[in-house]
C-alpha cells in the first residue's frame, strides 16, 4: 500500500478531531490534584501471553532440542541421521501402549560404531543460539539390557565445525528407563548452531527426551525460560499475565484445546499436541509447531510470581474455536470442563491438605498462587456462549464466589456480536467483559472516548488484546511502526482517565521469533540469541512503570483532552511516591507548546523528570541490528510556581512526573 497515501490518511484522521482554536497557541492543561476520583487498579496494564509465532516452544521455554520425544506428526521431524554404512532397522521408532501421553521412543541398535559412524543431528528452533563459556545442560531418558553402547553429545554449526561437546555415561542397564546427564561449555558463538549425538560400541538402546538447555535460564531454574526474553517482561512490572492465550485455549476442534492437567508434572507425561498455528495461515504455515507443554501451567504461575504479576489463566468454556471448526460441547457433557475449572482454582489456592493443592505442593510450591482472576473462554460468542458461561458462572461462584470471573465480548469492539453479549454479560452482572480490538490506527485516535460514557457501576472492562494494525488485520504487511505505537498511547489516555470502568489491559501478541511469526505486529521480537522491544513494547512499558493509583481529572477548555488540536492526554496520582503524573499524546506533526496547571497542592519540587518517545518519522521501526532506533528518553524538567511548562514535540508521547506537597 502507498505510505505516502497512508500517512496523509493518518494526517486527515488526526485533524478531524482538531479544534477550531489556534494551534501555535499555549495549551493550558488544568490538573486537579484535589479532586482524585477514580482509583487505578494494580492490574491496570498488563501482558497476554499466547504460544504464537514461536512463543513458547523455541522462544520463552529455553529448550534447545525440537521434537525431543519423537511425538510430531512425522517422529523424525527436525532430526537428521548421519551413517556411515547403512543397516537396515538400526535406528527405529517405537510406539509402546503403556505410555499414552508419550508413547514413541527411539530405538539405536549399533554393532561395532566408532565415534562418527552413527548420529543424530537436531536443527533446533531455527537453529540454536549458542553463546561463547556458557554451560549447556544434556540430558536423556534411556533403557538397554546391558552396557555396551556409549553416546557423545556435540554443538555444531552448519558445516560440522564443533563448538563444545561431551561423553554421556549410559551405563545403567535393565529394563528400567533411566535419566542421563551431562554438561559441557561452548567455545564459540553461533546464532545458528545444531547438536549432534553420536553413538559408539555394541548393544540395542532406547532413548527418549533428548534435551538440552542453556545454563543462563531466568534465575538459573535448570529446564527453565529464557532469561532475555523474560527480563523484558519483568521490566514492564506487568500488573497480570494472561495465559495461555488467545486461540490456543480454544483449539481448531475440542481435540486440540489446552487441557491445563495435561501440562504440569514430570514433562515425559505431559501430552504434546499441535499448536493450532501450525496450519492456521497459507501465507505462514509452520508444520514443526507443535505444543510440548515444558512450559505449563505450574511453570506461567511461577512466573506471574517471579514478576510480581496476577495470574489470569483462561480456559476452555466448551467451545472450539467458531471461525475453525465450532465444535460445541453438549450440555449435558459440560461438567468435565466446569470440573477443569474448579481444580485449578484449588491448585492455584487449595492447602495441601486437598488433592490440587497437594500436587502444587509436591511440584515444589507448598504456599498458594493466591488466584484471584479466572476467564472463561476466549473470543466466544453467540448464544451458545451465553448458555455455557451461565453454568460455569454459578458452579464457580458457589465455591469461590471471590474468583473475578472474565467473560468474552467476542472479536470485535462493535457489530451484532459485540452488542448482543455485552448487553446479555450485563444483565448477567458480569465481573469483567473482555473486549478486543484489532484495528488501524485510525480507530484509536477516534475511539480515545470509547469509555467516557460507560456505565460507572457493573461489570469493569478488560482490554484483554488491542494493537493498532498498520495495513489491516491477519496482513503480513503490518508493522510496529511508530505511527502504530503513537496511536495506541493516545487511545490508552481514554482507558486511564476512565480506570473506573476498565481495570485490566493487554496490547497481544507479545513475542513473535524473526523467522518464526504467523501474525504481525507484535510488542517483542526475537531471534536465537537476541531480543528488542518495539515502539508498541516502549508505550505499554511507560504506562505500566507511570501508573499511580488515583485518576486525576486533566482538561483543555474544560473538556477531557482527546483529540483537540491533535493532543491527548490522562493523569494520575500516586499517593504512595507523592508524585503527579501526567502522560501527553502529540499526534500532529508540528510541535505544541503545552501549560500543565496543577490545582489543589501547596508546592511543586523544583524539578520533575520527563520519559520522552518521539520520532519525526511514523515510519520509524526498532529492529535486531537497531533495538532501540526508537526508545524513552529521560530528562528533568524545570518547575515554577504550581505549574509546568513543556514542548508537547512532533509525534511525541511524553510522561511527566513532579512531587507535590
Amino acid at each position: 500500500m502507498n505510505m505516502k497515501r497512508e500517512l496523509l490518511k493518518w494526517c486527515v484522521g488526526a485533524a478531524a478531531f482538531m479544534a477550531p482554536a489556534m494551534a501555535d497557541a499555549q495549551k493550558n492543561l488544568q490538573v486537579n490534584v484535589a479532586a482524585a476520583k477514580a482509583d487505578i487498579q494494580p492490574t491496570m496494564w498488563g501482558v497476554f501471553f499466547e504460544d504464537i509465532n514461536q512463543g513458547a516452544d523455541g522462544g520463552i521455554y529455553a529448550e534447545l532440542v525440537k521434537n525431543r520425544s519423537f511425538e510430531f506428526f512425522k517422529p523424525l521431524m527436525g532430526w537428521n541421521i548421519t551413517r556411515k554404512q547403512f543397516q537396515e532397522g538400526d535406528l527405529i521408532i517405537m510406539n509402546r501402549a503403556d505410555k499414552p501421553a508419550n508413547p514413541r521412543y527411539l530405538q539405536a541398535t549399533v554393532k561395532n560404531a566408532a565415534r562418527g559412524d552413527l548420529g543424530l543431528t537436531n536443527e533446533g528452533f531455527k537453529g540454536m543460539g549458542i553463546k561463547n563459556g556458557l554451560r549447556y545442560d544434556f540430558s536423556v531418558m534411556y533403557r538397554q539390557a546391558a552396557p555396551g553402547v556409549k553416546l557423545y553429545v556435540e554443538l555444531v554449526d552448519s558445516l560440522g565445525k564443533t563448538y563444545g561437546g561431551t561423553a554421556v555415561d549410559l551405563s545403567q542397564a535393565g529394563q528400567d528407563w533411566h535419566t542421563a546427564k551431562a554438561s559441557f561449555t561452548a567455545n564459540a558463538t553461533v546464532p545458528k548452531g545444531r547438536m549432534r549425538v553420536w553413538f559408539e560400541g555394541n548393544g540395542v538402546v532406547d532413548l527418549d527426551m533428548i534435551s538440552l538447555f542453556p545454563s543462563d535460564t531466568w534465575k538459573g531454574r535448570p529446564g527453565g525460560m529464557r532469561a532475555d526474553m523474560i527480563q523484558m517482561l519483568a521490566d514492564m512490572k506487568p500488573g497480570f499475565v494472561r495465559f495461555p492465550g488467545g486461540c490456543i485455549v480454544e483449539g481448531y476442534d475440542l481435540d486440540q484445546r489446552y487441557q491445563w492437567k495435561k501440562t504440569i508434572g514430570a514433562l515425559e507425561d505431559r501430552q504434546l499436541i499441535i499448536n493450532r498455528w501450525n496450519f492456521e495461515f497459507a501465507h505462514r504455515p509452520a508444520p514443526d509447531y507443535f505444543q510440548t507443554f515444558g512450559l505449563g501451567f505450574f511453570e506461567y504461575f511461577q512466573l506471574c510470581e517471579d514478576i510480581g504479576a496476577e495470574p489470569l489463566p483462561i480456559l476452555n468454556a466448551g467451545m472450539a474455536c467458531q471461525f475453525n471448526t465450532a465444535e460445541l460441547v453438549p450440555m449435558e457433557d459440560l461438567q468435565p470442563y466446569i470440573q477443569d475449572a474448579l481444580d485449578l482454582v484449588e491448585f492455584a489456592n487449595g492447602a495441601v491438605t486437598t488433592k490440587w493443592g497437594a500436587k502444587r505442593a509436591e511440584l515444589g510450591h507448598p504456599e498458594p498462587f493466591n488466584l484471584k482472576f479466572m476467564g472463561v473462554g476466549n473470543e466466544n460468542w453467540g448464544p451458545q456462549y451465553v448458555e455455557r458461561l451461565k453454568v460455569f458462572t454459578k458452579a464457580i461462584k458457589d465455591k469461590y464466589p471471590d474468583i473475578k470471573l472474565v467473560n468474552s465480548s467476542g472479536t470485535d469492539p462493535n457489530g451484532d456480536r459485540f452488542d448482543y453479549l455485552n448487553t446479555e454479560l450485563r444483565s448477567m452482572n458480569a465481573d469483567i467483559i473482555d473486549e478486543h480490538y484489532y484495528r488501524r490506527p485510525e480507530w484509536f485516535l477516534e475511539n480515545a472516548r470509547r469509555y467516557d460514557n460507560y456505565p460507572r457501576t457493573g461489570p469493569k472492562v478488560f482490554a484483554g488484546e488491542y494493537a493498532a494494525q498498520t495495513d489491516k488485520v491477519v496482513s503480513i504487511h503490518n508493522k510496529n511502526s511508530w505511527q502504530a505505537a503513537l496511536a495506541e498511547a493516545a487511545f490508552m489516555t481514554g482507558l486511564e482517565r476512565n480506570a473506573d470502568v476498565v481495570t485490566m489491559a493487554s496490547y497481544a501478541p507479545l513475542f513473535a521469533h524473526a523467522e518464526g511469526w504467523q501474525w504481525t505486529p507484535d510488542m517483542i521480537w526475537v531471534d536465537n540469541l537476541r531480543a528488542y522491544g518495539t515502539p508498541n513494547y516502549y508505550v505499554q512499558q511507560l504506562y505500566s512503570l507511570n501508573k499511580g493509583n488515583k485518576v486525576l481529572p486533566i482538561t483543555l477548555n474544560k473538556d477531557v483532552v482527546a483529540g483537540q488540536d491533535s493532543l491527548y492526554a490522562s493523569a494520575a496520582l500516586d499517593t504512595k511516591t507523592k508524585e503527579v503524573i501526567v502522560k501527553v499524546v502529540n499526534v500532529s506533526g508540528k510541535p505544541q507548546q503545552v501549560n500543565l496547571d496543577l490545582k489543589g497542592v501547596k508546592s511543586l519540587a523544583s524539578q520533575g523528570k520527563l520519559f520522552l518517545l518521539q520520532s519525526n518519522d511514523l515510519n520509524v521501526v526498532n529492529s535486531l541490528e537497531q533495538p532501540k532506533n526508537l526508545a524513552p528518553v529521560e530528562s528533568s524538567i524545570a518547575i515554577k510556581g504550581k505549574a509546568v511548562k513543556m514542548e508537547a514535540k512532533p509525534y511525541s508521547f511524553s510522561v511527566v512526573r513532579v512531587a507535590y506537597k
